[in-house]
């Protein structure tokens, strides 16, 4: 669903003038206009908008989760319904269709709601439902990558990275232009969210995003070429699973980071046969001491 003139729906708490619009004749001198509502512009109108549909999704019974502010959730088993909300899109999901017709017409109280129908494309990725379950991608997000930095025609590969390769700060020479490099990796940071294989990798080449070298770029680049090889790789998620038990893996080495000295760790969570939860990031020794089941070592460093 969509919210029509989402950033025009926040009520302001202070007072706020603004400059007469073009066209308009002032009857007296340096005029202004106090404003009653919010505009698109003010650094007021995200957190208006946000706090007004926040407590018209309170006043329905829903309740935001504690870990992710844009989750709402209600009721459980059959009659649970879930909203995730960016901005002025809403996600919806539920088993009940009934229950998403009824909140198409709640929030009209307060907000315009256009209705999109099934979900298609929803923030660069791609959904596609069938009958076995849900598949998701970032195919076009995907290419688009290759296709900006001129590796759209490169050849395949089939590992993201040289096995066995470790980068350090000081190897090769510095970019003379380091912001390539950094929009490349914050663009590949978010195909991670449905391209865990790319993850670690990813992680890796992040650290050097301050001072990047020719060896870097040349490791992002074959990440590209790698995307390339798969370009609709994805999560998929069934309609029918065996069990909905979690399952929990952990990988981790034990201060292999040559700038930090710090453990590289990896996790991925299953909800059955499901794919929820990854992640690849630099933690402290002591936890991993912790992890090994030993008592842990005084460790004052920041995880």
């Amino acid at each position: 669903m969509d919210i029509n003139n989402a950033f025009l729906h926040g009520d302001l708490d202070e007072e706020v003038y603004m400059v007469l619009p073009p066209g308009f004749q002032a009857k007296k001198l340096n005029q202004v206009c106090k404003l009653t509502r919010s505009l698109c512009g003010l650094k007021q109108a995200s957190w208006q908008r946000n706090s007004k549909l926040t407590t018209a999704l309170l006043s329905y019974g829903f309740k935001q989760s504690s870990a992710n502010p844009s989750l709402f959730t209600r009721g459980n088993g059959d009659q649970f319904i879930a909203l995730l909300v960016s901005v002025d899109d809403i996600l919806v999901a539920s088993g009940m269709m009934a229950l998403i017709q009824e909140l198409k017409n709640s929030p009209n109280a307060a907000f315009k709601i256009k209705d999109l129908g099934s979900l298609g494309y929803f923030l660069g990725m791609e959904a596609k439902i069938s009958d076995n379950g849900l598949n998701i991608c970032q195919r076009k997000y995907a290419l688009d990558i290759p296709n900006d930095t001129g590796f759209l025609d490169c050849k395949p590969i089939n590992t993201p990275m040289m096995p066995g390769s470790l980068l350090s700060s000081n190897d090769g020479t510095p970019l003379s232009d380091p912001s390539s490099y950094q929009r490349l990796i914050g663009r590949l940071v978010y195909l991670t969210a449905t391209r865990p294989e790319i993850t670690y990798d990813v992680h890796h080449l992040s650290q050097f995003v301050s001072a990047p070298t020719d060896r870097h770029m040349a490791a992002s680049h074959r990440i590209l070429c790698y995307i390339k090889s798969s370009p609709r790789q994805g999560q998929f998620y069934p309609t029918s699973n065996s069990t909905l038990s979690l399952k929990e893996f952990f990988d981790y080495d034990w201060a292999s980071c040559t700038e930090t000295r710090k453990s590289v760790t990896g996790f991925c969570i299953f909800l059955g046969t499901s794919l929820v939860l990854w992640r690849s990031k630099n933690t402290s020794n002591c936890i991993q001491v912790f992890i090994r089941g030993r008592i842990p070592r005084p460790c004052y460093d920041s995880v």
